[in-house]
């Protein structure tokens, strides 16, 4: 993408970031982020990860995405501007398969994201970890994970 068409502001950018995950293009959207932009996921649970650091370590995670999550579209989209102007929240809805079982799935997310020219320095996700399982038919290992230690 030339700098001419690249995204400038926090909402461009995150409607960038959808446009590349229906296209499957996760090293793009890794791309979207500055150097040491952060992915944090408040309610990840079981083996996800909380906190990325770094625009490699959220291209590491989206490289197998595709092979989990079939994202078929993005029907629901909508953006929240907030006092801060590189701030802003999106509230959306995905739909697709899951890759594993063939199951249709619908989740919905609360993202708040902040950009710096374009780029994601700050990219917090809230997703229901039990749903995202369950789409992912991992539920009953989220489960396992979720128990307290000696308690199998």
């Amino acid at each position: 993408m030339s700098r001419t068409t690249a995204p400038r502001t926090p909402e461009e950018t995150f409607r960038r970031l959808l446009d590349l995950l229906l296209a499957k293009d996760m090293d793009a959207i890794a791309d979207l982020w500055a150097d040491h932009g952060t992915a944090e996921f408040p309610f990840a649970e079981g083996g996800s990860p909380a906190r990325l650091a770094g625009r490699e370590a959220v291209r590491a995670y989206l490289a197998g995405y595709p092979e989990l999550m079939d994202v078929r579209s993005v029907p629901a989209v909508t953006v929240h501007h907030t006092q801060q102007p590189d701030t802003i929240v999106v509230e959306f809805t995905a739909h697709g398969r899951t890759v594993r079982t063939g199951a249709p799935y619908r989740l919905d997310y609360v993202t708040v994201v902040t950009t710096h020219d374009g780029l994601i320095t700050r990219y917090r996700d809230y997703w229901n970890p039990v749903a995202a399982a369950s789409a992912a038919g991992v539920l009953p290992e989220l489960l396992v994970a979720l128990r307290p230690e000696g308690v199998r």
